[in-house]
């Protein structure tokens, strides 16, 4: 779902029974955590916890912050900052650029 399709008159992620109305964030959060529960997931989990895991995996496949930025519907990036943390799995990937020179060195040697 776009930014702009979420701003359509009528349209609805959640209808409920009454088709011009949503269903509440209450309703949500009772059904997620029913599924959860379901699911045997025993971590402390909520929707937003859906919202923050997008963001996250955006980030981790590398989509530049400013898309997931519109995509969630931030008008500030600070916003969106929120939902980044850097993972030592993420930092284990960086690599300086010195090690390339030197990597270049050994091949020629």
């Amino acid at each position: 779902m776009t930014t702009q399709q979420s701003r359509i008159k009528g349209y609805r992620l959640f209808p409920s029974h009454n088709k011009e109305e949503h269903i509440t964030t209450r309703t949500v959060g009772k059904i997620f955590a029913n599924t959860c529960k379901n699911a045997n997931i025993k971590k402390d989990a909520a929707v937003h916890s859906l919202r923050y895991g997008f963001a996250i995996h955006l980030l981790e496949i590398g989509v530049d912050l400013r898309y997931i930025q519109e995509l969630l519907g931030h008008k500030s990036s600070k916003t969106t900052e929120i939902y980044t943390h850097v993972s030592n799995k993420d930092l284990s990937k960086v690599k300086s650029p010195l090690d390339n020179l030197l990597n270049k060195g050994d091949t020629k040697a």
